[in-house]
């Protein structure tokens, strides 16, 4: 006799592939003729939100990478990038870590596929910037800086002791910001092992067009968040961005040329080249979905997180913004849906006020909105500490004795010989981890 087996496949591995392929396993616990296929790169969770604080040395990068199989048992994992999706014949093409091409039949499908590195056409850019979306370019971007600085105290010439010791991230929002906050304190603490450096300045610029720091968030955790970058001596300019990028340096858009070798590329992300491929209807590069994220015409298909232009049902007219927090309850509402037409349970539509937001500063600063509160200093620090515990689906003991030890003994700051590889290119889709 053979048994008929009903194959759910997620496309995508972070916020909300994982939490759907979670709900799913959730809801349907002992279902033996159902089979749960997850579909990602790598093989773990990606907690982005701490990535920063790997590029700055605070935690180790195995915190912020979550084991799939371990994290989510009796889900089956297929590592590597999905490249096509055949809607007539029901499968999914993807490439395997040692590049054979496999196919996958299904009958229900998630598309998580995530986003990835946006990039603006502006010359030297894909180059020369280094982008921020994986475990890969954080920990390239740590030795990258723990290098400028040992080759600035290397050398006798000032001027590229200078060039060496400038870091310039684009991008203000969540990611930049961090970036920028943390920077200060990271090259201080490569420097204080530097005699050589003594008096030297440390130069870190933050860039964006936008008019002013954490555009997302209120103008009062902006202007906090502003202070604290300021108090560090980032030099902070709004309305302002990159003209055009090489390897020695930078010219911006207001005319200056400022010498670097380092450009920190945090400007955004877009849908991953998957939903364009589709051939799904897209809007604002996401798939169109209705409340219920199903693709509309496609009621075995169901789209989540920042693949997906899920309907803000608390914003007539509006869709949800590309943000953590959203791609993980969607990605719980997909994977609830999807069990309701196979007759496990009812069908929900997405509706979700947005419950705040964390921005961590570095040292004891931070600035922080739950339930609209704003909050700075060291109690926003504590929030923003206790969300990220509470948020993360494992490694919880391990970060926060991370950041005990940080607090206590201080951060390492020796190179791990990692170099510019294939792995962290800014200008291609296998350069980003996917995050939803």
């Amino acid at each position: 006799m053979v048994r008929i087996v009903t194959r759910i496949v997620v496309v995508g591995g972070g916020f909300a592939g994982f939490h759907a392929a979670k709900a799913l396993r959730k809801a349907m616990p002992h279902d033996p003729n159902t089979e749960i296929v997850l579909v990602n790169r790598t093989d773990y969770f990606l907690y982005l939100p701490l990535l920063p604080e790997v590029a700055a040395a605070v935690i180790d990068p195995r915190r912020v990478t979550v084991s799939l199989p371990a994290a989510l048992p009796g889900v089956r994992l297929a590592q590597g990038d999905v490249t096509a999706v055949s809607l007539e014949e029901r499968t999914i093409t993807y490439t395997d870590p040692e590049g054979g091409e496999r196919e996958l039949g299904y009958d229900r499908l998630v598309l998580a596929a995530g986003s990835v590195n946006k990039l603006l056409p502006i010359p030297g850019v894909a180059e020369h910037a280094h982008g921020f979306r994986g475990v890969a370019e954080a920990l390239y971007l740590r030795d990258h800086v723990i290098r400028q600085v040992e080759l600035a105290a290397a050398t006798d010439d000032p001027a590229e002791r200078d060039a060496r010791c400038t870091f310039v991230v684009v991008g203000a929002g969540y990611t930049g910001t961090e970036v920028a906050a943390q920077g200060p304190l990271f090259t201080e603490a490569i420097m204080r092992r530097h005699h050589e450096l003594r008096g030297q300045r440390m130069r870190w610029l933050l860039l964006d067009i936008a008019p002013r720091v954490l555009p997302e968030l209120s103008p009062r955790l902006g202007r906090a968040a502003d202070r604290v970058l300021r108090h560090r001596r980032v030099e902070v300019l709004m309305g302002t961005s990159v003209r055009e990028a090489t390897h020695e340096g930078v010219e911006l858009t207001n005319g200056d040329v400022v010498a670097s070798r380092t450009l920190v590329w945090c400007v955004g992300v877009r849908p991953d080249p998957l939903v364009a491929a589709s051939g799904l209807e897209t809007t604002k590069g996401r798939l169109v979905v209705e409340p219920t994220l199903v693709v509309p015409g496609h009621p075995e298909v169901f789209a989540c997180g920042d693949a997906a232009a899920v309907p803000d049902l608390t914003r007539p007219g509006e869709i949800t913004a590309m943000t953590a927090q959203h791609a993980q309850r969607q990605g719980v509402l997909a994977g609830h849906n999807v069990a309701a037409s196979l007759g496990h349970g009812k069908t929900r539509r997405y509706k979700h006020h947005d419950l705040g937001f964390v921005v961590d500063l570095g040292g004891k600063q931070a600035a922080a909105n739950p339930l609209r509160i704003p909050l700075s200093g060291f109690v926003a620090k504590a929030v923003t500490r206790a969300y990220h515990l509470l948020a993360m689906p494992g490694n919880r003991v391990r970060t926060a004795i991370d950041w005990l030890l940080d607090a206590t003994l201080g951060r390492q700051t020796v190179q791990l010989g990692l170099v510019r590889s294939a792995a962290v290119p800014l200008a291609t889709r296998s350069a980003a981890e996917k995050d939803d």
